[in-house]
């Protein structure tokens, strides 16, 4: 499916300034938006970004984008588990 968003000049503007077409960049950040919101899994993001689940992993979390994201209570409860083994 194909979808034509009209983009403000501005945007359109700073979305150039990337190494690759308007519509890569844009498909990249919404795939990163939509993963770091929780909405896609990080093999589907791989998947959407034709990269495989390692290369997206850290791709994103070079980006700032965790790939485990626990609150504290989580880790807390996931590192007494660990010393229980």
């Amino acid at each position: 499916m194909t979808v034509s968003i009209p983009l403000d000049p501005k945007l359109a503007a700073v979305l150039q300034t990337y190494d690759k077409p308007v519509p890569d960049t844009a498909r990249e950040l919404m795939v990163l938006e939509l993963y770091r919101q929780g909405r896609i899994s990080s093999g589907k993001a791989a998947e959407l970004l034709d990269m495989t689940r390692l290369e997206f992993v850290q791709y994103s979390s070079r980006l700032g984008i965790p790939f485990v994201d626990l609150t504290d209570e989580e880790w807390r409860s996931e590192v007494e588990q660990a010393k229980k083994l």
